[in-house]
């Protein structure tokens, strides 16, 4: 598969992430972790229909380790922060990723940071401040550490996941099916220690977390796999900043959200950074 073509397939996750605040508002109150432990079980059902012999594909324990750590453990710290920590704060933190996957990127063999690439992820952090501003309260209290660190580490574990990735190019994509799995049952068990079982309260409900378990918690992780292992994972990292953006529009869209003239200055902000970031892909097209 040429880069070119995995990095494209890698932006899809980057759309299919940008519905899932819109789709997780629209589940109503179902508990975080029985949420994601109901969404990744969906997602493996439905990639077993695609490809049926997914799930008994054997992988070494430290491509498992990372797998399962980089799914479960992101997801787990982010329902950690947003429980701590006011959601914008912890929303800001958590999108230091992409930035993150940016530098990182730099510790691969044969990868090289380019000034471009910094001023692309930097325009996309200052627009994700921008985009995240009007709600922020910087009077947090000492109670709300935890979240704030909890959303920093979770950052920190998902940027650390897909970097690592490239360094386990040998192992097929179909892992992901395992590593969902595994997911999923430690979402459970969280969730029967943790949490009180609620049911969604009616059809949309439903077919919302039927369509979190498909798109964001399912083909995105698949389609980011790809992007990672063979694709320009300074692109991404920087095209990445596109999803808070996205995200906010899908929610104005839906009418859980109002449009703002911040929105407008990050879109620029956020559209650039990326441009400038994908500029050598963009030269080798042309």
């Amino acid at each position: 598969m040429a880069p070119r073509t995995a990095t494209l397939i890698g932006l899809t996750a980057i759309l299919m992430w940008s519905l899932l605040s819109v789709l997780t508002v629209a589940t109503g109150t179902i508990p975080p972790f029985q949420l994601m432990g109901m969404t990744f079980a969906i997602g493996v059902m439905a990639s077993l229909v695609v490809r049926p012999s997914a799930l008994m594909f054997n992988q070494p324990w430290l491509a498992s380790l990372i797998g399962v750590g980089g799914l479960f453990g992101y997801h787990a710290l982010y329902f950690v922060a947003l429980r701590l920590a006011p959601p914008a704060e912890a929303g800001l933190l958590n999108y230091l990723w992409p930035l993150l996957i940016v530098l990182f990127s730099s510790l691969l063999p044969g990868e090289h940071l380019r000034v471009h690439h910094v001023i692309g992820a930097l325009l996309g952090l200052i627009g994700t401040v921008l985009l995240l501003a009007g709600n922020l309260n910087l009077a947090a209290s000492s109670s709300q550490v935890a979240g704030f660190a909890a959303a920093l580490a979770a950052a920190f574990v998902w940027a650390g996941y897909s970097v690592l990735s490239r360094r386990l190019r040998e192992v097929p994509t179909d892992a992901v099916v395992r590593n969902c799995a595994a997911a999923a049952l430690l979402a459970f068990a969280v969730h029967l220690f943790t949490e009180d079982t609620a049911w969604p309260s009616g059809p949309l409900a439903w077919a919302a977390i039927i369509a979190l378990g498909v798109g964001p918690v399912g083909a995105a992780f698949f389609a980011w796999d790809i992007g990672m292992k063979r694709g320009d994972i300074r692109v991404l990292g920087a095209a990445s900043y596109a999803t808070p953006l996205l995200s906010t529009s899908f929610l104005i869209l839906a009418g859980f959200a109002q449009a703002s003239a911040n929105i407008a200055v990050a879109a620029a902000l956020i559209a650039g950074g990326g441009l400038i970031a994908a500029k050598d892909m963009i030269r080798k097209r042309g």
